[in-house]
């Protein structure tokens, strides 16, 4: 079994017109329509059994609608949506009750496009609300491909905000921290934060001239290794971030990594299980 924990797709009716613009905002390509339908192709396509869809609130005001969308969505066709928060969003701490009550089994936060540093308090008591319902948090790990040079979620600042708000279950997103790989194990190891593999290995597939080649590669197959071996197989997950990546590559590429069969099924398939209760 294979269960992608962390994917990504739109309405239908701006699916098009969405991953359109943040292919030009990433200069990047994409690898399916954005729908979930789209989604739900390149599954089978890639012989994955379940995904979690993962929701991003750019606007604060919609989180509450947005959520409504993913309840109908959620355990059809072996997708698992998880809930959206906006840390500005003026009913936070009813919404996030109100996420639990439908039974969402987490959030999606995304430090960089929601505008907000993950150490900020208005995030912090994101995090300690999440922490006391019991719901996990998926939280983009790092820098971001369509915005350089900005920093609200690197590993130094997502431990001074666990610090902040006591025990909470968090997968932060691309080993951690795209692009801030270096910092993951000072910040991170010793924290219990589980880590997912989206977007971390392979090339990007640049859609124009925009990136110089020295700009492209991800993690070293090696430092993705030492980076499973220190935080131990039990606390990594299995990600594609489709659209954004190619699925099948995805797997292919952890199958030819060192990494034993026990470490490989952990990635793939028990950890999500586990946090899933599935």
């Amino acid at each position: 079994m294979i269960i992608d924990f962390h994917a990504h797709t739109f309405p239908d009716k701006i699916a098009a017109a969405a991953v359109s613009k943040l292919e030009q905002k990433a200069h990047a390509r994409s690898h399916s329509d954005g729908t979930r339908d789209g989604l739900l192709r390149r599954m089978q396509s890639a012989g994955i059994d379940h995904a979690v869809v993962l929701p991003v609130a750019t606007n604060p005001l919609k989180c509450a609608s947005m959520n409504d969308t993913s309840h109908a969505l959620d355990g059809l066709d072996n997708l698992t949506y998880f809930a959206a928060i906006h840390p500005d969003a003026p009913d936070w701490h009813e919404e996030l009750g109100r996420a639990k009550a439908l039974g969402f089994k987490g959030v999606k936060i995304h430090p960089v496009y929601q505008n907000v540093a993950i150490d900020n308090p208005r995030f912090v008591r994101i995090l300690e609300r999440c922490g006391e319902l019991g719901l996990m948090i998926v939280m983009h790990g790092g820098a971001d491909i369509g915005f350089p040079g900005v920093e609200k979620c690197s590993p130094a600042m997502l431990r001074r905000a666990l610090d902040q708000a006591g025990p909470v279950t968090l997968v932060a997103a691309h080993m951690g921290g795209w692009r801030n790989w270096h910092e993951v194990p000072e910040f991170l190891l010793d924290t219990g934060v589980h880590l997912d593999t989206a977007y971390s290995l392979g090339n990007i597939a640049p859609i124009d001239d925009h990136y110089a080649p020295e700009e492209l590669p991800m993690l070293a197959d090696e430092i993705f290794c030492e980076l499973v071996r220190s935080f131990g197989s039990q606390r990594i997950l299995f990600g594609t971030d489709s659209p954004w990546d190619d699925m099948g590559e995805c797997i292919r590429r952890i199958r030819a990594l060192p990494l034993t069969v026990a470490e490989q099924e952990d990635i793939f398939c028990n950890n999500a299980r586990r946090l899933l209760s599935l």
